[in-house]
């Protein structure tokens, strides 16, 4: 993913390339333990023209020279990897790219130099979870049975979900008083929970991976969802058709409703107006700013500057 700060033709990012601009500097968002395209060191004019001894100069966040670094593709075309990419790679990767213009009548030489500069940040997918609400009709609000059939419910969609690694968490109920045109009154369970994929030993399945598992655990939770879903489908034709007599406690028809939920991991957040071209995108926190838990915002520190990318405190 790649985004200047104006406007930008979309032939600038193909062939997993990003070229340069020297009127702007360009933002780039590589995904947590992937390799970056290949930042080239030119706009996209001067990449169809003759170069005459191009000499290249690439320089790292940390300020060093980046050639002959273990982490880095570095082509004699002045192409630019970064492979293996963290958190703590993220900054300002600048080239300076000098070469000569020869006049074709003198033969004089000219030695020209222009100056790229790219911004490029690590990025994770969001983390998904799903808020449920259920409701059900029972026969009065005092009745112990509400708890107990609250308790055999979560029990019962835990074991749904658990081979997927996931599970139900902030589970609760409130009972209310509803006055009807056509029933009168009835009594209503409102129930509510959510969907989580990171039930224990969820990172042990992870551990299996070669690559951050973020993918495949929303994968397993909108697989989680998905059941969820199917079982109170089947739970309105079992308490309609199954059961000879009318049980205490009845599904509300057409009550389940599911809504997704993201989070980002520590050290990231998504800001809609910094990365525009990322927007769903949980980005590194940048310098001066922090996120310590999963909350989608980096909080900006208050005094003590955190100078480091995807950090989890001040």
């Amino acid at each position: 993913r790649a985004e200047p700060k104006e406007e930008q033709s979309i032939d600038l990012i193909g062939k997993n390339e990003v070229y340069g601009d020297t009127r702007h500097e360009v933002n780039v968002y590589v995904k947590v333990f992937t390799n970056s395209p290949f930042l080239v060191c030119m706009d996209l004019a001067l990449s169809q023209e003759k170069i005459i001894d191009p000499n290249y100069l690439w320089i790292g966040p940390d300020g060093r020279d980046l050639e002959g670094q273990r982490y880095v593709n570095l082509t004699e075309t002045g192409k630019l990897m970064v492979m293996g990419f963290k958190e703590s790679m993220s900054g300002a990767y600048t080239c300076t790219l000098s070469h000569k213009v020869i006049e074709t009548t003198t033969q004089e030489e000219t030695e020209m130099v222009e100056a790229y500069k790219f911004m490029v940040y690590a990025y994770r997918e969001a983390d998904h979870a799903y808020q449920v609400s259920v409701r059900f009709t029972t026969m009065h609000c005092k009745l112990k049975t509400n708890g107990l059939f609250f308790e055999k419910l979560r029990k019962i969609l835990n074991n749904t979900i658990s081979h997927l690694m996931c599970h139900i968490t902030e589970s609760s109920y409130k009972c209310h008083s509803i006055r009807t045109p056509k029933n009168g009154l009835q009594h209503q369970l409102f129930v509510n929970f959510q969907v989580n994929p990171f039930a224990p030993e969820w990172e042990e399945v992870c551990h299996k991976l070669p690559y951050d598992c973020e993918d495949v655990t929303n994968r397993r939770v909108r697989q989680a969802a998905e059941r969820i879903g199917k079982f109170f489908h089947q739970l309105r034709y079992v308490l309609k058709q199954e059961f000879h007599a009318v049980p205490t406690i009845q599904y509300v028809d057409n009550s389940f409703s599911i809504t997704p939920i993201d989070s980002c991991r520590p050290g990231f957040g998504k800001n809609h107006h910094t990365h525009q071209n990322c927007a769903s995108c949980c980005v590194v926190c940048g310098p001066g700013t922090y996120s310590p838990n999963n909350e989608v915002t980096c909080r900006t520190c208050a005094k003590t500057q955190a100078r480091t990318y995807g950090a989890k405190s001040c």
